[in-house]
């Protein structure tokens, strides 16, 4: 109900929603969504119980293009306002009183919560997910996009049946509603901020674990990986326990759930108890060497404690999550493999800082507008150093104090710094202003850091040094980083002499991988042992092979296609698709099936795969030419919701409009797309 005094209070309020928000404390919310596949919409109802500081005249929620009814404050219907993007509701509050507000709604969201698979005709592969990060969850639930709003959300999604639901806190049970609808409810313990609410709907199977200190942890797959269950989750149990010894505080939720999804934003989301993962990290054992979970794993993990547990006040102190998740992650990775393992990374990302530092483009860990190399990569260095600075007992205690401290809280940089300065009892101003405040990147202390922790690193300054890289250094003891690096201090001479055909056979598989990468030619006395890596343990390594090999003996191309033509490769289905690109191109190889190989080819720019595949798919095809089904599949993945995705398919548009053959075929499909496709598509026309 919108009346003449909401309307005025809206235009007085609309400069000032933050200081009267202050005045507010939202307690809990029980919220009851049913998401609507066929319309894309989300039906919803919530109850906030919040309690009033001080005398208020009203109050808002964050809400994107929402249509309200039944709104009441207790049995009250409530006075409102709304704007495309948030409700006010108006009352005489009174301070120190508690309050009902009750509101039903629906949504149609435009981000944060994805529909997938629902208009195919694949079975089982339907999701709906959502994706909160910063101040999104508004979108989908009228909440808070100021993270200091922190409620104890409990969960009641409805959903078709035979879907799983995954969301955030404990399971309590599952209603069925009817025939085809299920209400599944969540319950949360603690209070969070919105935008780490979160829910997964698909059809998943489980592995149920538990923790050392009896936390259970369920990991989510689809029902045709079960055999991908294990190189996924590798190492999680090792992850948890390690974490929560390391940092001192047991993990402060009900339990922890891990669920892949299709054409993920990320790489992973740390939502509460519930992380979301990207399903490219969903892989076989020999996928485990060239791209696993196990880092992910560990930084969304990390990110329950810092992140979810403590939340920063705004980005200024993003390295608080970040920088943090990034650290620990490195220091589970540690755990598992080692301490070579953890210097070399790094010394790696040190090398990156270095190089945006001296070009001028150094950023500070309290700039909220830095790179994510600085939130992540310097964040963990920033760690690294404080605890070399101050001494692993009183870095361990102060960061078990902060927090302890602020648990369920909002905090900012200088909270943390004064909690290690008080443990450590000693000044950091010194450190801020070097490791925080600056924007350059204190190479000479990070390379200090790294010669007085790592001998391979020492070893590997004293020979970088040298005038020529000498190939026995290969065979002498140290850690795969170490050797990598001295390839890469020496790459030029490396390719100039032709010794990266020495490194083929090499006991290692990083160095044989990267000996593929660097041949240029391959004579006949190394062919064996080019072949060899056709069956290598790395798809990389394999992918890389086959190329290197079909270009320098055509002779052998039936062959070397022959025997590669059951790999799939990667989940972005690296093999598969090079040796797709191989075969048609391969005049003799089964002249009879390159139609249908071109039609495989095109078949995986479908939004039936991942945007990743759809990607690799493109870039094969963008040199060869496109069919119609291709240009189709291309001007839909101009609306796709993966940025990266939509921004190469735009410019691949771009690219094919200048070519008046491929306009006139595009516009000869404009009536196949859909309304939102055909919209961009027509702006292509005014330009």
């Amino acid at each position: 109900m919108r009346t003449v005094f909401a309307i005025i209070l809206l235009g007085f309020f609309g400069v000032s929603y933050g200081q009267h928000q202050d005045k507010v404390d939202f307690l809990h919310a029980e919220v009851t969504v049913e998401p609507l596949p066929d319309t894309g919409e989300v039906k919803g109802s919530v109850t906030y119980t919040f309690k009033v500081l001080k005398d208020v005249d009203s109050v808002f929620l964050d809400a994107h293009d929402m249509v309200f009814e039944k709104l009441r404050i207790g049995k009250r219907r409530a006075s409102f306002s709304q704007t495309r993007d948030r409700i006010v509701l108006f009352d005489r509050f009174k301070g120190g009183k508690t309050y009902r507000l009750s509101m039903d709604y629906t949504a149609r969201p435009k981000q944060t919560l994805y529909f997938l698979g629902w208009q195919d005709d694949v079975p089982d592969n339907e999701q709906i997910w959502t994706q909160g990060q910063g101040k999104y969850t508004s979108h989908w639930l009228p909440s808070f996009d100021a993270m200091e709003e922190k409620v104890e959300f409990d969960l009641n999604i409805i959903a078709r049946r035979p879907y799983e639901v995954v969301a955030n806190g404990a399971f309590r049970y599952r209603k069925a509603l009817s025939e085809s609808r299920s209400l599944w409810s969540f319950d949360m313990k603690d209070p969070m901020s919105s935008y780490l609410l979160a829910f997964v709907i698909g059809r998943y199977d489980r592995q149920e674990l538990r923790s050392r200190s009896g936390v259970p942890i369920i990991n989510y797959y689809y029902p045709h990986d079960s055999l991908k269950v294990e190189p996924t989750y590798r190492h999680t149990q090792r992850i948890f326990d390690f974490l929560e010894e390391e940092i001192g505080v047991a993990y402060p939720w009900q339990n922890y759930k891990q669920v892949p999804v299709r054409d993920f934003l990320y790489a992973g989301m740390e939502n509460t108890g519930t992380t979301i993962f990207s399903d490219t990290y969903v892989i076989d054992s020999t996928a485990f060497v060239d791209k696993n979970y196990v880092n992910v794993n560990a930084h969304e993990l990390a990110h329950q404690w810092f992140g979810d547990l403590v939340t920063e006040k705004d980005g200024k102190h993003h390295w608080l999550h970040e920088g943090f998740a990034t650290y620990y992650a490195y220091l589970a990775e540690r755990h598992l493999f080692g301490d070579d393992h953890f210097y070399w990374k790094l010394f790696e990302t040190a090398q990156e800082l270095r190089q945006m530092s001296e070009a001028g483009r150094g950023q500070a860990l309290t700039d909220p507008k830095a790179s994510s190399l600085t939130f992540y990569e310097k964040g963990a260095w920033a760690l690294a150093i404080l605890r070399d600075r101050v001494g692993d007992a009183a870095y361990r205690k102060g960061v078990e104090a902060y927090l302890n401290k602020y648990r369920f809280k909002n905090v900012t940089v200088q909270n943390f710094i004064r909690e290690i300065e008080r443990s450590a009892q000693t000044d950091l101003s010194g450190y801020t202003d070097k490791w925080l405040s600056s924007t350059s990147f204190p190479w000479e202390e990070a390379k200090a850091f790294l010669l007085k922790n790592s001998p391979s690193v020492r070893l590997f300054f004293t020979k970088a040094g040298s005038d020529r890289f000498l190939l026995p250094w290969l065979r002498e003891a140290g850690p795969p980083a170490y050797k990598k690096a001295l390839i890469g201090a020496f790459e030029d001479q490396i390719v100039r002499e032709g010794q990266a055909l020495e490194m083929l056979g090499d006991p290692n598989w990083e160095i044989r991988q990267r000996a593929i990468q660097l041949v240029d030619s391959l004579p006949e006395a190394h062919r064996p042992q080019a072949e060899a890596l056709l069956a290598d343990k790395s798809y990389v390594t394999q992918e890389t092979a086959l190329y290197k090999l079909w270009s320098a003996f055509p002779e052998h191309r039936t062959a070397y296609l022959e025997r590669t033509k059951d790999i799939q490769g990667l989940p972005n289905k690296n093999v598969r698709l090079l040796w797709l690109t191989l075969a048609i191109f391969t005049q003799e190889y089964q002249p009879g099936r390159t139609q249908a190989y071109f039609n495989e080819l095109t078949g995986y720019t479908s939004p039936l795969h991942s945007w990743e595949v759809r990607l690799t798919a493109f870039q094969y095809l963008g040199e060869m030419g496109l069919d119609d089904t291709g240009l189709l599949n291309l001007m839909a993945a101009t609306v796709h919701h993966s940025w990266q995705f939509k921004k190469y398919a735009r410019n691949l548009v771009d690219q094919l409009w200048s070519d008046p053959a491929y306009k006139k075929r595009m516009e000869g499909l404009f009536k196949e797309l859909n309304q939102e496709e055909l919209r961009y598509m027509k702006t292509k026309t005014y330009n």
